[in-house]
């Protein structure tokens, strides 16, 4: 093997080494970019899913506070017509003594 003939190979060599190179770092660029695009579709699917379950307890809660205003809204309403009532017989007990008062 002559002198030409090792610095040929020496060069067919370095290019093959710049091209292997140059295919390495088109590779990793790649793999960095889907690396990047499927973390971003995981965080868009977590907030996605923590947004519908945000929404599910709200809802629970609503429906929750919905039952319970329903029960104190009756509990009040019955309240109020016993006070009705009382005060109704309370005024015909009144008017009764005021006017036995009269006519004695």
């Amino acid at each position: 093997m002559g002198k030409e003939d090792v610095l040929r190979a020496i060069k067919d060599a370095e290019k093959s080494a710049a091209e292997t190179l140059l295919n390495a770092n088109k590779e990793a660029s790649s793999i960095v970019s889907l690396a990047r695009q499927n973390a971003s579709e995981i965080l868009n699917s977590g907030r996605a899913t923590s947004e519908s379950d945000a929404q599910v307890l709200l809802s629970d809660a609503r429906e929750s506070a919905s039952s319970e205003a329903k029960v104190v809204s009756t509990g009040g309403q019955v309240e109020q017509k016993n006070i009705h009532d009382s005060g109704q017989k309370n005024r015909d007990k009144a008017a009764k003594v005021v006017i036995d008062a009269f006519r004695k």
